[in-house]
C-alpha cells in the first residue's frame, strides 16, 4: 500500500468526520503520531492497515457524509511493527470508541489553556529575557528608507513586541516604523493592543498591523486561496488625538469588531486556524502624510523586513521538517537585503526539565528542537536560494540564555508554600508542553508536588534555558 494513497484516504476521512489527524491515530490504532510518521516515511504492517480501514468503515459519520472508498492499490508488503514513545505497540487492538474520540477532541489543547499561559508569563521572566536578546539584533540591523520594517511571528500578549519596539525607538527615535504581528488568539490580540497603546505616543510615526494569517502569507498580508481571499476582512483605523488615553479608548472600541471577526477553530491537523482572515491596520491620523509610503494596501504589500522575530513559533515536539518548511523558511524569505531573523525556542537541560523527568522519566520534548538540525533543514528547504543567506547557530555561550521564575529566597529556603509549588509545576509543564491528557493521572497523586519541591530546594529556585539562532539575508 503506497503511503501517499493511505494518507489521502485518512485526510479525506478526517475532513468528513471533523477529526484531527492525531485524534484519528489514537482512535484507530492507539498511536497519535501515526499520520506524522507516515508523512516522514514510517511504515506499518498489513494488520495495522486493516485496523485503520476498519475504523474508517465503522465510524459513524454525520448525516450526508460517508467515508472515502478504500484504495484499490494492492501493493502491500509486510513491515515490522514499531512502538510509540510510551512503549505501546502500534497496531494494538483498538479500545477507543467514537465517544472517546469526542472527549479527546474537546479536551484542552496546550496552547488553548489560558490559565497555564497567563500564570507562566506573569511568574517567569522569559518575556523580559527574550526581548533583551532580540534587542541585541536591533543593534545589528541596517534599515533602509522609508521605514524600519519588523515582523513578529507570534505576538502573544504583546510583552515581547512592546519591549522590542521601545528598543527600536531608543536607537531610531525619528525613523518611521512598519510593524506587522501575527497572532491567532483573540485573547492575546486584546492583551497586545493594550500593551502597545503607548507606542503611538512615544513613537507617533508607527504603522502597526495585526493579522491572523498563516506564516506563509502573513508577512505579505495576502491570502493564496481564492476562497479565503474573498472573505478577507481588512480594517484600517486612524487614531485621532495625541494622548495615550484617547488612543486607548479608540482601540478599546474595536472590541466588537475583534469578537466578531478574530475567531479561530481547530484544523484537520489539530492546529488552530482562522475562521476568516483578518488584517487590522492602525496608525495616527496626524502622521498619515509621513506614513503614506508604508501604509499597507490590500494585495499590494511587500515584505522586505529588516528584522523578523520567531520566538517560540512552533511546538517543541513538532518535527524538524515541519518547522523548517511551514514556518522558518517562509519567514526567511520575507527578509529584505541585510535583514535578520532571530529564532528562539526552549532548550531543556534545566531544573524545569528535571521536574518533568522525575514524573515522566523517558520524556524528552526538546529532542527535535536542536537549532543546528533546524538550520540544516531550513537550508535544504530553501534549496539554491540558501546561498543568499547566512545561518548562524552560534556557540552555546552566545546562543543559550536563562530566565527565572520569580521567587523570594525565603520562599524556597525551607518550607515552600503551595502557591509557589503550583506556579513552579505550571511553568515546568507549560515549557515542556505537556497536554492535559497526560496530566490527568499524574495530578491525582501528590508526588508531582514533592518532585517540584525537591528540585526547587536543590537549585534554590526554578529557571529555564532558551536557545537562539540567526538567519540573515545577504545584501544584493
Amino acid at each position: 500500500m503506497k503511503a501517499d494513497l493511505l494518507l489521502a484516504e485518512i485526510s479525506e476521512f478526517c475532513r468528513a468526520a471533523g477529526m484531527a489527524e492525531s485524534t484519528f491515530g489514537r482512535a484507530a490504532i492507539n498511536d497519535g503520531k501515526l499520520v506524522s510518521r507516515l508523512r516522514t516515511g514510517g511504515r506499518i504492517t498489513t494488520d495495522t492497515l486493516d485496523k485503520i480501514r476498519g475504523f474508517i468503515a465503522e465510524f459513524p459519520l454525520p448525516p450526508g457524509m460517508r467515508a472515502p472508498p478504500a484504495s484499490t492499490d494492492d501493493q502491500r508488503a509486510p513491515h515490522p511493527v514499531t512502538s510509540d514513545p510510551t512503549g505501546a505497540q502500534i497496531g494494538a487492538p483498538n479500545t477507543i470508541t467514537p465517544a472517546t474520540v469526542e472527549r479527546v477532541e474537546t479536551a484542552f489543547r496546550f496552547y488553548d489553556n489560558r490559565q497555564k499561559y497567563l500564570l507562566f508569563v506573569n511568574t517567569c521572566s522569559e518575556k523580559w529575557e527574550v526581548a533583551n536578546r532580540i534587542a541585541q539584533e536591533v543593534a545589528s540591523t541596517h534599515p533602509r528608507p522609508p521605514a524600519f520594517r519588523l515582523f513578529d511571528a507570534g505576538v502573544g500578549d504583546g510583552g515581547v513586541l512592546a519591549r522590542v519596539m521601545r528598543a527600536m525607538h531608543d536607537r531610531h527615535p525619528t525613523m518611521p516604523f512598519y510593524v506587522v504581528g501575527k497572532e491567532i488568539s483573540l485573547e492575546d490580540v486584546r492583551l497586545a493592543l493594550q500593551k502597545l497603546v503607548d507606542r503611538f505616543v512615544e513613537h507617533p510615526a508607527t504603522c502597526l498591523v495585526l493579522t491572523n494569517l498563516q506564516y506563509a502569507s502573513a508577512p505579505w498580508l495576502t491570502v493564496k486561496s481564492l476562497t479565503a481571499a474573498s472573505s478577507l476582512v481588512w480594517r484600517e483605523v486612524r487614531l485621532q488625538g495625541n494622548t495615550g488615553h484617547s488612543f486607548e479608548q479608540q482601540i478599546s472600541a474595536l472590541e466588537p469588531f475583534l469578537a466578531q471577526n478574530w475567531t479561530a477553530r481547530v484544523s484537520e491537523g489539530g492546529h488552530s486556524t482562522y475562521d476568516r482572515p483578518v488584517v487590522l491596520v492602525i496608525y495616527r491620523e496626524d502622521h498619515k502624510f509621513l506614513l503614506e509610503p508604508i501604509i499597507p494596501r490590500q494585495g499590494q504589500t511587500p515584505a522586505g523586513y529588516d528584522l523578523v522575530i520567531a520566538s517560540q513559533p512552533y511546538r517543541a515536539r513538532g518535527s524538524v521538517s515541519f518547522k523548517a518548511k511551514r514556518i522558518i523558511a517562509p519567514l526567511a524569505q520575507a527578509l529584505g537585503p541585510g535583514g535578520r531573523l532571530i529564532g528562539i525556542h526552549s532548550f531543556g537541560n534545566d531544573p524545569g526539565m528535571e521536574i518533568i523527568r522525575r514524573v515522566w522519566p523517558d520524556d524528552d520534548p526538546f529532542v527535535t528542537n536542536n537549532r543546528h538540525d533546524l538550520l540544516k533543514a531550513v537550508k535544504q528547504e530553501l534549496g539554491t536560494s540558501a546561498r543568499d543567506y547566512n545561518f548562524s547557530a552560534g556557540s552555546d555561550a552566545k546562543s543559550l540564555f536563562r530566565y527565572n521564575m520569580h521567587t523570594l529566597p525565603s520562599e524556597v529556603a525551607t518550607s515552600i508554600g503551595t502557591s509557589t509549588l503550583f506556579a513552579a509545576w505550571n511553568a515546568a509543564i507549560y515549557v515542556a508542553q505537556v497536554d492535559d491528557e497526560r496530566l490527568a493521572p499524574v495530578v491525582a497523586d501528590k508526588k508531582y508536588l514533592e518532585a517540584t519541591q525537591d528540585v526547587l530546594q536543590k537549585h534554590g529556585g526554578l529557571w529555564f534555558l532558551d536557545e537562539s539562532y540567526v538567519i540573515s539575508r545577504r545584501w544584493d
